[in-house]
């Protein structure tokens, strides 16, 4: 396994720094990486690695949501409070609107299937939009209408959102049913997270206060109460959303100890270097290239323009806010990217043994290949172009 792990951090580093150098996004290099290393190509990562792959995805995410919580200051998630709760679910609603439009028609398959299908990919990726959405924080882009502030909440949600409609979908398409237990799960997963993430982080700001700890060794203890939180929703012991919950600690502790959390959010970006090239290189590694070269051009088409419905809700969730056109396309093509929840849901139904498992799999992959890259593009090519610069970092 080491062997192993050496490669995907040497080869993912070496194929970041090409495509950047390439005014491409780091990411892709890092998606190829793992595509060519991974089982379904060349075979060359340890089975352990990939056995334990899921949970190492689950860090990197870990590791860059704490941020997002150090980072976030309440007052701006305030000032865009009606668009961000809209930004949680109105886009993906519209994605999945429009592939239980079009799939039927572009691909043959049922209602249920074509909703199994939009459920898949109409999860926003946190761990592409919100690095970037940081950076813009740090460099004061965006920052005087919160725009950064409200993609970092919107995205943040969006998953928990999609994957409780991805859950009851396949238990329609697998004869189990949806109960009324499954459908008030998103409120009350929303909100014991909230409240959780909150106590959280005032018994870390007393800890905190009373004992005096190394700032590396506070960090390993947020990380330690993170992957509990995890844990506890993995177990499905109550409706709980483990990735609120750290964000919540992380803006409770930035409230209750400003100077603590902005030397901890320091940390993490620096923890995130490593964690963003396992991500992203076991990602690629978990993509089977062969659905995404047997899928053919109406299964990119039936991507394309379920991206356009998602473009739709966001534009729809922005109505009534001072936000110019530059700045509502910039929010529009920041929505672009999906990998981390299309990884891990993407072979589900397969697994389960539904007849649109291949499709849902092939779908999924051809979503992670087109819109990763392409949305962190956009991303990179737009943000000076459609946001003002409301001050100059120091150096």
């Amino acid at each position: 396994m080491l062997l192993s792990l050496a490669l995907v951090l040497m080869l993912g580093i070496i194929a970041a720094q090409l495509c950047e150098r390439l005014r491409l996004p780091g990411l892709l290099g890092m998606l190829l990486v793992g595509m060519a290393l991974g089982p379904h190509a060349l075979g060359l990562l340890d089975e352990k690695l990939m056995a334990i792959a899921p949970d190492l995805r689950q860090l990197a995410l870990v590791v860059i949501l704490t941020r997002v919580g150090l980072s976030l200051q309440l007052t701006e998630l305030r000032r865009v409070g009606r668009p961000a709760f809209l930004m949680c679910w109105l886009p993906a609603l519209f994605e999945i609107a429009g592939i239980v439009w079009l799939a039927p028609l572009l691909l043959g398959v049922s209602i249920l299937e074509a909703a199994i299908l939009g459920a898949v990919v109409a999860a926003v990726s946190p761990a592409v939009i919100v690095p970037r959405m940081l950076s813009l924080m740090d460099r004061g882009y965006g920052g005087r209408k919160s725009i950064p502030q409200l993609l970092v909440a919107g995205a943040s949600v969006d998953d928990i959102f999609v994957i409780v409609l991805f859950s009851s979908f396949v238990a329609m398409a697998s004869g189990a049913g949806v109960t009324l237990g499954s459908v008030v799960r998103i409120p009350l997963a929303v909100a014991s997270g909230i409240a959780g993430g909150i106590v959280l982080g005032l018994a870390l700001a007393a800890l905190f206060r009373r004992l005096e700890l190394r700032d590396s060794l506070k960090v390993l203890i947020l990380l330690s109460i993170a992957f509990f939180c995890m844990a506890f929703e993995q177990r499905g012991v109550a409706p709980f959303s483990a990735l609120l919950a750290i964000i919540c600690m992380g803006l409770t502790l930035l409230r209750r100890e400003p100077a603590v959390a902005r030397r901890l959010a320091v940390k993490f970006s620096k923890v995130w270097v490593a964690a963003e090239i396992l991500l992203f290189v076991l990602v690629g590694a978990a993509v089977d290239i062969r659905y995404a070269l047997a899928a053919g051009l109406l299964i990119v088409l039936l991507v394309v323009l379920a991206l356009v419905f998602r473009m739709a809700g966001v534009w729809c969730s922005l109505l009534g806010t001072p936000l110019a056109a530059p700045e509502r396309f910039f929010c529009m093509v920041s929505y672009i990217p999906k990998a981390t929840v299309q990884a891990a849901i993407g072979a589900v139904p397969l697994g389960m043994g539904l007849s649109c498992g291949p499709l849902v799999l092939a779908v999924a992959v051809v979503a992670i290949l087109l819109t990763a890259p392409l949305g962190a593009l956009a991303v990179d090519l737009s943000y000076r172009a459609c946001l003002a610069q409301d001050h100059v970092p120091k150096e």
